[in-house]
């Protein structure tokens, strides 16, 4: 007898409950990531629902998967098996509440709440009707008492289905459904042994809730079961029989039969078994066929009634992919109420060419644009239309616009309709038609009503089980569908055969009597009786996912425009400014991007109601000059994504001509610049360096710059500019030649905020004209700006300060103050503070800094603020009061950087890490590992133990110190806190956004920590959580579905790589092996077809090549979605380094180096020697023996349990 013939059910009491235990080979189907699908959730962890975002409805096929809560495949097969079981679907709705209870009352003490068969209907029901791609099945785990290890622990579906129909007949006992799995599944059968001598007949009878028949060694199912129930066993020779008639051994023969066949037969074939010489378990992979219909008759008891009586259809097949220690489990099922719409790929192909054809047949009947025109006017029920919906219903009707389609022909919509006279009629004001009467009756006579009408949309608001796409059906219901955790898709028959044999093959079947037959009402009918209180909940939960998928719909692609009215501006200086205040003249507008520019023009219409006259939109960008207008937006029938209006975006509403009566001039060309214009000053209020007197000026960027010296320096003199960037250390200034009076200001440079020196006749003994430099200063001329947030006036103002990089900020204060005309003594109680993009006050600035020391750049903003600058022995510090950030103000403090901070704060330590790009190439290879290096002393890492470990880091790791912070604090709070370290301080980070966070594990930056707003709690980083800050050269922003790969370059002929570089990939649409190559191969501008890739795991030292093959496949012979290389083998994740070969160069496929070499034979030597010390141990114990030192140690058995309530 095997191994498998020995499992026993056991039934345990413990108190109040019954708990039906199953024990089998332990974990033996731990679920094995290579063949799990994309579904599941981390390790132990159970992934919070995003409410941002509303489940995806349903896909083609109208039926509904079940997510995996990360192990439970297993038991995803069986429920979708039952869910296509209608019997027992039916059955179990029957049961109402009056019998199983509510589950409002689950929480009441004295309640007899039968909860797990009504957490089955409510799953079922939701499988049924909800409108969402996938059902949680977590309420019903939970109803099984399983915890988030067990719903990550995988079992065997052969024995959860002994174990969940043994609880469903406990929680069903007492009610009209005690007997529902004894009517349904319920045989017998029988053993008989006859004596050969008193032909007496002994026999015993066994009852079954399903069949398990062998594999090993048997060519199918029909084979199987006749092995079990035709053939004889002898009892003869030594072998004898006593019979009890005879009363001494007998000669006998020994048989078993079917004696009673239940509707739903279910097989469990015994595929894995256990290799006694060998000691280990094994899959059997063999062939093993079973038919669609079998025949019972010879394998029962009684074979006189019809042979109907004994027919069985298959209609499910349990499938497993994998190997005895892991694995993943789908099902094949037969749609047998037509519930689904079955359409393959190939046919729906096939239709979408037949269309194709017939449009083109038809195609020269609607590509008159008259006969276009005249069908969307005809089928209007108002009598005028806008001349702009119009050219919106054709773009809609066609899928193409006016303009790209006719415009070339037949020239501006509006014209062509005013060239028709004799079918369009026009409204007064010639801003709506109609088609004229005779005109419109003609065209429904002569198109019979069949003209442009519009392909059926897919109701996207609501899901109407009743009403799904026809698709492809048999009347015979035998259309079959895989259902893998979350994806559901069509197949057909033959699909079923591919499952005889092999790592992924048939594992339980689930026969139906063929004279079950359904009612007609069932047919496609998903709420075919299901109770009205689950209808009800249904329904409502339905209309709860439109509105939230509506919301979503809209926050998604609504975009908010800023409306700039002409009649609140008036342009001078150079540049449009508002009459009023800035915020009078605006108008905020939010619309969907979808929509196009004619509905936004109706919609400003309908803001503007007393707007006359022609209405002009024109983009808008403020500038430090004013507001400048770029180009006009024209093309109503454009969708304004297509025209590329963004969010945020300023438009400027106006007739095009002028605004106040001057005329405007737009476009990129007529940009005004602010300039600063430079005087030489006779004091100095600096105390250092050369002062000057500052003011601004606008030009248009296409000024002659010699009209530019006329206006500033009329009397003659000499134009300098400052000679180097804004960003760097200027210390030269060049003086503008005679030949470069010709150039426009924009061609010699000058930007907004750049500043000019006018030297007079008697200053120009200062300039070295051969040279063309400045010669007579040392420093930096720079200028900055003060803004009051003293609020001692009616309202806050902005003054500029010139200073030098060498002037001291206690002087830039005292300008500032007497700027403002403010009292002297606010210098005692007064500081300067940096302002951020964003408007927030930083930390202030010490007195005794210089601009240089206080790294301010040129047109920086600085607040000029009550209270005192710290000093260097102390710290100013954010901080905020309670759990809630958004309610809570943001406060501040100073305090010294002794102090200690309370309990109740997170302390981290923070390592601080840059590429190792900023190392010379051609370190010490023996520091350095596949070019990145290893800083041991840094990292402070000791082997411990007799296991010491081989450390390999991708980046130069240096430790900063730790912080304490608040859980409640944000990420973007603790980069800020990072950037006070001292380490840190010695880096330029302007803002946080700079920074990248990483938690470190083993040594390595491991998770990437996005989104700088959210909360340090909502990470779940653990109390032994260790940070690294990464520095960026610019702002990142990475969103939700944004993959961070390093990628490098292999060296043409060497063993080596070039510096690694960061890559953004989006893998929102697809994150396959083509894309990855193809956003490569774009990054560094190479063809798809002359690069391979490869990922590299440090901790192996090892490269795993991505597959290059990019066959090209028909539509027709289209196979399944590629996996995703997020998924075994590649688990792709933050940070992961991409090698990358250039095939122009290098057709060497071999991505190792020289110090991969090295690092693996240190890992051998490590294994080696730890090989050596475990041999030494097991010689001085003698508990184990030799044999069992090779035998690979498995998870400890557990047994898969559902604890049930009493309810005798």
């Amino acid at each position: 007898m095997s191994e498998w013939n020995m499992i026993k059910i056991c039934k345990i009491a413990h108190g109040m409950k019954d708990c039906f235990a199953f024990t089998m080979f332990g974990d033996l189907f731990e679920e094995d990531s290579s063949f799990i699908s994309n579904n599941h959730f981390g390790k132990g962890k159970k992934s919070k629902p995003r409410d941002s975002e509303p489940p995806p409805p349903r896909d083609l096929t109208s039926l509904s998967g079940i997510k995996n809560q990360g192990g439970t495949c297993y038991l995803n097969s069986l429920l979708q098996t039952l869910l296509f079981t209608p019997e027992f679907r039916e059955a179990l709705f029957s049961l109402g509440p009056e019998e199983l209870g509510s589950l409002d009352d689950s929480s009441k003490p004295d309640a007899k709440v039968r909860i797990i068969p009504l957490q089955l209907q409510r799953l079922f029901a939701q499988l049924l009707l909800l409108d969402q791609q996938a059902a949680s099945t977590t309420d019903l785990t939970e109803s099984f008492g399983w915890n988030s290890h067990e719903e990550m622990r995988q079992h065997d579906v052969q024995e959860l289905n002994r174990i969940l129909f043994s609880a469903l007949e406990t929680s069903l006992v007492g009610t009209s459904g005690h007997d529902l799995i004894k009517r349904l599944y319920h045989g017998i059968v029988v053993n008989q042994i006859v004596c050969k001598e008193c032909k007496n007949i002994s026999e015993r009878q066994e009852d079954f809730l399903d069949l398990t028949v062998a594999v090993k060694g048997v060519a199918g199912l029909e084979e199987a079961l006749w092995n079990m129930y035709v053939e004889e066993e002898y009892f003869e020779n030594e072998n004898l029989y006593r019979c009890g008639t005879c009363d001494k051994l007998v000669e006998a023969s020994k048989s078993a039969k079917l004696r009673k066949l239940p509707p739903f037969l279910t097989i469990s074939l015994l595929r894995f078994n256990f290799d006694f010489e060998k000691c280990e378990r094994y899959k059997e992979t063999s062939c093993y066929t079973f038919p669609i219909q079998i025949n019972l008759r010879p394998f029962c008891e009684q074979t006189e009634m019809d042979d109907s009586e004994y027919m069985y259809e298959l209609f499910s097949v349990i499938i497993h992919k994998g190997g005895c220690y892991g694995g993943h489990y789908h099902v094949y099922i037969r749609d047998v109420d037509e519930l689904g719409n079955w359409q393959l790929q190939e046919e729906e192909d096939r239709l979408i060419e037949d269309t194709a054809l017939r449009d083109n047949e038809n195609a020269k009947e609607v590509e008159n644009p008259l006969v276009v025109l005249k069908a969307i006017l005809s089928e209007e029920e108002s009598k005028q239309i806008p001349v702009d919906q119009l050219g919106q219903k054709l773009s809609e009707k066609k899928g193409m616009s006016w303009n790209k389609k006719y415009r070339k022909q037949y020239g501006a919509l509006r014209k062509y309709l005013q060239n028709h006279p004799h079918i369009f009629q026009f409204s007064p004001d010639e801003n709506k038609v109609s088609l004229k009467e005779k005109h419109k009756l003609l065209f429904k006579s002569d198109s019979q009503g069949q003209a442009l009408q519009s392909p059926p949309q897919k109701n996207d608001v609501q899901w109407n089980s009743e009403k799904k796409p026809t698709g492809l059906r048999d009347s015979s219901g035998c259309h079959w569908f895989d259902l893998n955790d979350s994806k559901v898709q069509p197949i057909k028959e033959m699909d079923i055969e591919k499952q005889f044999q092999g790592k992924e093959s048939a594992y339980m079947l689930f026969y139906r009597k063929s004279q079950l037959k359904r009612p007609p009402e069932a047919r496609g009918n998903p709420r075919y009786q299901i109770p009205e209180h689950l209808l009800n909940e249904m329904n409502a939960a339905n209309t709860e996912l439109q509105k939230k998928r509506a919301e979503c719909d809209s926050a998604n692609n609504g975009i908010d425009l800023h409306l700039h009215l002409s009649s609140c501006y008036k342009f001078h200086n150079g540049a449009l400014h508002p009459s009023l205040t800035w915020k009078e003249g605006v108008v905020d507008l939010t619309i969907d991007r979808r929509k196009t520019l004619g509905d936004l023009r109706q919609s400003v219409f309908q803001v503007l109601e007393s707007w006359e006259g022609d209405m002009i939109l024109s983009i808008a960008k403020p500038l430090p000059a004013g507001l400048h207008l770029y180009q006009i937006l024209d093309g109503d029938e454009l969708t304004l994504d297509g025209i590329g209006l963004a969010d945020g975006a300023d438009i400027f509403v106006w007739n095009g001509k002028e605004v106040g009566g001057t005329k405007v001039m737009t476009g990129a060309d007529h940009e005004p610049v602010v300039i600063n214009v430079l005087r030489l000053a006779e004091y100095n209020e600096g105390g250092k360096g050369q002062h000057f007197t500052e003011s601004q000026h606008v030009f248009s960027c296409s000024t002659k710059l010699g009209d530019l010296r006329r206006a500033l320096a009329p009397s003659g003199g000499i134009i300098l500019k400052n000679g180097s960037g804004p960003d760097k250390e200027a210390k030269n200034w060049e003086v503008f030649l005679e030949e470069d009076m010709k150039e426009t200001v924009k061609g010699v440079g000058l930007m907004d905020g750049c500043s000019v020196l006018i030297l007079d006749s008697h200053d120009q003994s200062f300039v070295n004209v051969s040279s063309g430099n400045l010669t007579a200063f040392t420093y930096d001329i720079s200028w900055l700006q003060v803004k009051n947030f003293c609020r001692t006036q009616d309202e806050e103002k902005h003054v500029k300060i010139t200073a030098t990089i060498e002037t001291v900020m206690s002087d830039i204060k005292m300008k500032a103050i007497r700027e403002f005309q403010l009292e002297e003594e606010l210098a005692n109680d007064s500081c300067l503070r940096p302002v951020s993009g964003n408007g927030k006050l930083l930390s202030p600035v010490p007195e005794d800094y210089t601009v240089k020391e206080a790294e301010l750049k040129m047109g920086s903003l600085l607040g000029l603020c009550h209270g005192k600058a710290p000093t260097s022995t102390q710290l100013f510090l954010y901080f905020i009061v309670g759990s809630d950030q958004n309610a809570s103000p943001e406060m501040e403090i100073v305090v010294e950087e002794n102090a200690s901070v309370k309990e109740g704060f997170l302390k981290i330590p923070v390592w601080w890490f840059k590429s190792s790009s900023h190392k010379k190439h051609g370190e010490n290879t023996q520091d350095q590992v596949n070019g990145m290096t290893c800083k041991m002393d840094a990292l402070q890492v000791s082997p411990a133990g007799d296991s010491p470990e081989y450390i390999h880091t991708d980046m130069d790791l240096c430790y900063a110190g730790s912080i304490e912070i608040a859980g409640e604090a944000s990420l973007e709070d603790l980069k800020m806190q990072a950037m006070t370290l001292l380490c840190c301080q010695e880096q330029i980070v302007p803002l946080p956004s700079f920074l990248r966070a990483w938690t470190v594990d083993s040594k390595r930056p491991a998770k990437l920590l996005r989104n700088n707003k959210q909360q340090l709690n909502d990470y779940k980083l653990g109390a032994r959580v260790e940070i690294c800050i990464e520095p960026l050269q610019k702002e990142e922003h990475l969103g939700p579905h944004e993959l961070l790969l390093r990628v490098q370059m292999g060296i043409p002929g060497e063993r080596d790589y070039y510096d690694s570089m960061d890559l953004v990939w989006d893998i929102s649409k697809e994150c396959t092996t083509w894309a990855l190559r193809q956003r490569v191969a774009s990054h560094y501008c190479l063809p798809v077809d002359k690069i391979e890739i490869a990922k590299y795991f440090p901790e192996r030292f090892e490269w795993l090549p991505i597959s290059s093959w990019t066959q090209q496949i028909s539509k027709r012979k289209r196979k399944k979605k590629p996996e995703s290389l997020q998924s075994a083998p590649y688990h792709l994740k933050d940070g992961d380094i991409i090698g990358v070969k250039n095939l122009l160069l290098d057709d060497t496929k071999d991505f190792s180096t020289v110090r991969d070499d090295i690092g693996k034979e240190k890992q051998r030597q490590l294994a080696l020697q730890k090989k050596k010390s475990q041999q030494a141990e097991r010689l001085q114990d003698h508990v184990f023996s030799e044999e069992k030192l090779n035998i690979k140690h498995r998870k400890t058995e557990v047994a898969l349990s559902i604890n049930v309530g009493v309810f005798r």
